[in-house]
C-alpha cells in the first residue's frame, strides 16, 4: 500500500515538473502585440507555462523564424498577409487563434483633412502586398481614387484606374511610415506602427478603417505545434474575458477584441 502512494506521488512530481517545464517562444511587433503577451504571461506561469517573448521590428523574420523552428509561434500579422507569404516564400504556416483587429488609418502632419490635399500630394503606403492593397482600399473608400478592380485586396500602385488628384504613391517599408511622415503628405499606417510612434488612431487619423474590418489580427504557428498543450494555453489565455477587458481599457477603441 504504501509503495503504490509513494509511486503515486512520485507520478504526480513527475508530471508537475513536466508541465512547468512547458515553455513557448513568440515573435511579436512591440505594440501592441508583445504587450498583450505581457498581459497574459502570469497566467500562462500559473499554468505551468513560460513564454518567451521576442520583439520585432520587421514583418519578414517572425515568419522566417517560425518556419524555420528557431521560435514557436509569432503574433503580428492578419491572414492575408500570411496567405501571400506562405505564397511567395513557400512556407506553409497557419493560424492558430484570431485576436485583434487594429484598424488602419491615414495620416498627415501637412493636412488636417483629405480635402486640404493638393494636385500632386505624395501619399506613402507599406511596400507589402496585403497591407499596400488594404492603404490603396482606404484611398478608394475616401474616394481619392478608384481602382481597377475595387475589391482587390493585393492591388499596387499599377491597379489604380483614376487618380484626378494625380496623387504620387510612394511605396516604402511599413515600418519606416511614421518616421517619415513629416515628409510626405499622407501615410497610410498600420495601428501597431502608429501606436510605437505616439500617434492616436481614434483623434490623428483623417479617415480608418471601421470595425468590421476583415483584418484580424492572429496568433500563427507550424501544423507541427499548432495543437501543442503550450500553444493551446496561449491560445485560451488569448481568447479571455480577461484578456478582452484588457484590450478595451487600454487601447479605447485603437485596438478592437476580435473574440
Amino acid at each position: 500500500m504504501k509503495l503504490r502512494t509513494v509511486l503515486a506521488l512520485t507520478a504526480a512530481l513527475f508530471a508537475t515538473v513536466a508541465q512547468a517545464d512547458q515553455k513557448i517562444s513568440v515573435a511579436a511587433t512591440a505594440v501592441p502585440h508583445a504587450e498583450i503577451l505581457e498581459f497574459v504571461k502570469p497566467r500562462l506561469a500559473q499554468e505551468g507555462v513560460e513564454l518567451d517573448i521576442k520583439v520585432f521590428t520587421d514583418y519578414v523574420q517572425p515568419n522566417v523564424q517560425v518556419a524555420e523552428k528557431r521560435l514557436d509561434a509569432n503574433f503580428f500579422q492578419h491572414q492575408p498577409y500570411l496567405d501571400e507569404f506562405n505564397k511567395g516564400k513557400g512556407t506553409n504556416l497557419v493560424s492558430v487563434t484570431g485576436v485583434h483587429v487594429e484598424p488602419f488609418g491615414a495620416y498627415s502632419k501637412k493636412v488636417q483633412s483629405l480635402g486640404a490635399l493638393k494636385e500632386g500630394a505624395t501619399v506613402a503606403i507599406p511596400n507589402d502586398p496585403t497591407n499596400g492593397g488594404r492603404a490603396l482600399l482606404l484611398l478608394q473608400k475616401a474616394e481619392l481614387i478608384k481602382l481597377k478592380d475595387p475589391s482587390n485586396i493585393l492591388a499596387t500602385a499599377k491597379d489604380i484606374a483614376e487618380n484626378p488628384r494625380k496623387l504620387r504613391i510612394r511605396e516604402l517599408e511599413a515600418a519606416t511610415l511614421p518616421r517619415i511622415l513629416p515628409q510626405v503628405d499622407l501615410a497610410l499606417i498600420n495601428t501597431n506602427y502608429a501606436l510605437e510612434a505616439g500617434l492616436n488612431p481614434t483623434k490623428d487619423a483623417l479617415i480608418i478603417e471601421g470595425s468590421d474590418s476583415p483584418y484580424v489580427n492572429i496568433l500563427v504557428a507550424r501544423p507541427d505545434n499548432q495543437n501543442s498543450p503550450a500553444m493551446e494555453k496561449l491560445s485560451r489565455a488569448l481568447n479571455s474575458a480577461e484578456t478582452k477587458l484588457f484590450i478595451q481599457e487600454k487601447y479605447q477603441g485603437t485596438v478592437v477584441p476580435a473574440f
